[in-house]
């Protein structure tokens, strides 16, 4: 019997949304708003000094759907006439001005609180509120993350052999992965950065797909031209990855301006890391999304490490999530390695940006278990007891292969089942991959303009004829 809390969408979105003090701010309450004048007293005036009092206030005070009047006056109060009660009608709402000089805090006195469901444990946590998982979708996301999991291991030791250029897993952050793409439809838009595959993989994209992409064969989608792990699917609905930090951010807010065009009931959603935030894109991005009013999830991995540059390099802030309020997007700090957790919070994300088109930040915290990449080594960096801490403690795969057994939707026989016949898979699908022909050098040179400039003509043909000078440099399996 399951031990999840059986609530309905409506009063999971109700829960965080009083949570986080926006139950004034709904869609009806914002149109109201749009043509009465919101109410200032006193003691909003007082609240508006420390910037994390009264939120749901300066919401509705500071929300771009609530643009009033441009004109600049003082408004003196009808009973007392002393400092505290003038007001600036300024473009984006009254500002109360006072006598005291105060500096806004660089941070706030208590941290941001994160979002869980299940303790380390697999447990659930006594009054947590969560989105219901039904056990059909509870084994398969379980199931998705075993395979996730397995990919990785067979990639990364199939480039460790040197048969593959390249690889990078997503060990520590298959929740992320895998709990986010549950919540999603195939018509909502996925812009990754390139630690996501599960998100691909919860779509559809099968075994063979990724093995053909690593391999760069006939078969790959994007024929060979992209590194390793550059997976992308029209049919999926998932952009091709591209390995420049933080340039999908921006990408992912203008398709979603154009769901808001085009009144689709669907959102986009963009992953990145902690390093991406360090991106002019991710600034503008933000900024772009709040004015703009777009129906796009902002999904941050803080992993702690920007390849080897810790977070405490990368801000001075409290995390990502303190940085989404300051463009007027709502926010929430989750906790990456809770499935139930990240379920929950993106379902919710969803619905608002939906409903009410508008944009979310999530900052997921989690840790990178694994190497940035074949190309790192981590344990130069990082200690290895805090490594294996992580890897062992707080697996949020583990974790959640608890709670699953706990309702008994899963058992070792299970699970030894499912991990012999998802790595039979995959050394399967390599061999597929490994002996099919690669792309003709013809498709260097395609698929960008209509007609080849005569530049490009020549390259092509300069290339040739160097292959031709130098057989022993070039593969012999690629077709000229």
């Amino acid at each position: 019997m399951a031990l999840c809390l059986r609530t309905s969408s409506r009063s999971i979105l109700y829960y965080f949304k009083s949570k986080m003090g926006l139950l004034s701010s709904s869609s009806s309450s914002l149109n109201h708003q749009h043509h009465q004048k919101p109410p200032f007293t006193a003691t909003t005036a007082q609240n508006l000094r420390d910037p994390f009092a009264n939120f749901s206030t300066k919401v509705n005070l500071l929300s771009p759907r609530r643009f009033q009047s441009t004109k600049v006056e003082e408004q003196w109060d009808s009973l007392n006439h002393d400092h505290h009660n003038q007001v600036l009608d300024f473009p984006g709402g009254k500002v109360a001005f006072t006598p005291e000089m105060r500096f806004i805090s660089e941070s706030p006195v208590e941290r941001v609180h994160c979002y869980r469901v299940l303790d380390d444990n697999g447990q659930v946590i006594m009054s947590s509120k969560f989105k219901q998982v039904s056990e059909e979708i509870a084994v398969k996301m379980y199931s998705d993350m075993v395979t996730l999991q397995t990919m990785d291991s067979v990639f990364y030791e199939a480039q460790r052999q040197g048969r593959i250029s390249f690889y990078a897993t997503t060990i520590g952050e298959e929740a992320i992965n895998i709990a986010s793409a549950a919540v999603l439809t195939i018509d909502d838009l996925v812009f990754p950065q390139y630690r996501e595959p599960g998100v691909l993989l919860w779509r559809g994209f099968s075994l063979q797909e990724f093995a053909n992409q690593c391999f760069g064969n006939k078969d790959d989608y994007g024929k060979g031209r992209q590194m390793p792990i550059h997976y992308g699917s029209n049919k999926h609905n998932y952009f091709t990855v591209a390995a420049t930090i933080a340039t999908q951010v921006p990408h992912a807010v203008g398709a979603a301006y154009s769901l808001k065009m085009d009144r689709k009931k669907a959102c986009v959603i963009t992953y990145f890391g902690d390093g991406g935030t360090s991106e002019g894109d991710f600034h503008a991005a933000l900024n772009f999304a709040a004015v703009m009013e777009v129906p796009v999830i902002f999904f941050c991995r803080n992993n702690g490490w920007a390849i080897s540059t810790p977070t405490s390099d990368q801000f001075r802030s409290d995390g990502v999530v303190v940085k989404g309020p300051a463009y007027g997007v709502r926010s929430i700090r989750v906790d990456g390695n809770d499935t139930l957790a990240i379920y929950t919070a993106v379902h919710a994300a969803r619905e608002m940006a939906i409903n009410e088109n508008r944009p979310i930040l999530i900052e997921a915290l989690t840790y990178r278990v694994g190497h940035h990449s074949t190309s790192d080594d981590s344990t130069k960096y990082r200690p290895v007891d805090e490594i294996e801490w992580w890897r062992s403690a707080r697996d949020p795969v583990a974790r959640f292969r608890k709670w699953i057994e706990s309702n008994g939707w899963w058992c070792s026989e299970n699970e030894s089942e499912l991990r012999m016949s998802v790595r039979k898979q995959m050394l399967h699908a390599i061999q597929v991959a490994e002996k099919a022909d690669k792309p003709p050098i013809a498709e260097l040179f395609t698929d960008v303009y209509n007609v080849p400039p005569s530049n490009l003509c020549e390259q092509e043909k300069f290339l040739r004829e160097t292959m031709k000078r130098h057989p022993q440099d070039y593969m012999p399996d690629v077709p000229v």
